[in-house]
């Protein structure tokens, strides 16, 4: 199912959060990548039918947004996972996700059916009998996904899904969200650019509001090409014109990465970018006001 997203704007009082934004979501996973406080969330919420856009237009598949229709036809396909989700700590991780199926709506063979699969798919099968209260960070996400799919959505939103998991629970997370978007739209939306670059293919980027890059993966890598060197250091790193990536200790010295438009000091090495390094130089040169064609 793909998502047309044309001149989207949402004000709130004096504050634009979203800038005239226009996107095209293909079927399968897309990344939605950005800086804290660049209006991914609030798209997201308009995406998920939650807020009205203040100007612009929505298309998910053939339905509007803007429209109550639309909106009431996108919710019967969408599974949603917000930043905070709200579990009820005493309730089993079965009990929760029987409450959620009532609540959107399934019968009571339907929840039969569909609860103990989607522990299993999310792999609780074995906790299932256990109150959430005892559930870890990462186990709590998985319950989120496991309500997100209890429709059988088409489209799959989830907001921020591994901020705060420790690096296993994030990598399982990853994994399970790829095994999803095979028969679907899955759009994730975070800060982390890990998450993106380990997922999807395709991606947009947005900053203050604004899409600042769309397209492939590969599209995003390149603008740091010829741009990512390496630097070996048993002294202080010297001031210049260049963005720190990494900085690690090598023993006798630190080992910098660095991305800049020239070589930033003679003894620097050119080095393969990676997609960090390409949203590290996209974002430099969102703030130095250069193009980035």
């Amino acid at each position: 199912m793909q998502l047309e997203i044309h001149g989207l704007q949402k004000t709130f009082g004096g504050v634009q959060a979203l800038r005239g934004v226009g996107l095209t979501i293909p079927s399968g996973m897309y990344g939605l990548l950005g800086p804290n406080g660049a209006g991914k969330t609030t798209l997201m919420r308009i995406l998920a039918g939650i807020l009205r856009p203040t100007a612009g237009t929505v298309f998910v598949g053939p339905h509007d947004l803007t429209t109550d229709a639309g909106r009431l036809a996108v919710k019967r396909l969408l599974g949603y996972l917000p930043q905070e989700l709200g579990l009820y700590p005493d309730l089993t991780a079965a009990e929760f996700l029987d409450y959620i199926g009532i609540l959107k709506g399934l019968d009571e063979r339907r929840r039969r059916a569909k609860v103990p699969e989607l522990l299993s798919v999310v792999g609780l099968a074995d906790v299932a009998g256990r109150k959430l209260k005892g559930f870890s960070g990462g186990m709590k996400r998985r319950v989120g996904i496991a309500q997100a799919l209890l429709n059988d959505p088409e489209l799959l939103i989830v907001d921020e899904p591994t901020a705060g998991l420790d690096p296993e629970e994030r990598i399982h997370f990853r994994n399970l969200l790829v095994s999803l978007a095979g028969a679907r739209t899955v759009l994730l939306s975070t800060h982390i650019v890990e998450d993106v670059a380990q997922t999807s293919s395709r991606l947009a980027v947005l900053a203050d509001g604004a899409v600042i890059f769309q397209g492939p993966s590969a599209g995003l890598l390149e603008l740091a090409r010829d741009r990512v060197w390496t630097l070996d250091l048993a002294g202080p790193l010297p001031n210049g014109d260049f963005v720190v990536v990494s900085a690690l200790n090598a023993g006798a010295g630190m080992r910098y990465r660095i991305v800049a438009d020239d070589r930033p000091v003679p003894d620097a090495q050119p080095a393969e970018p990676s997609l960090e390094d390409g949203y590290v130089a996209l974002m430099r040169r969102k703030r130095t006001a250069v193009p980035v064609a």
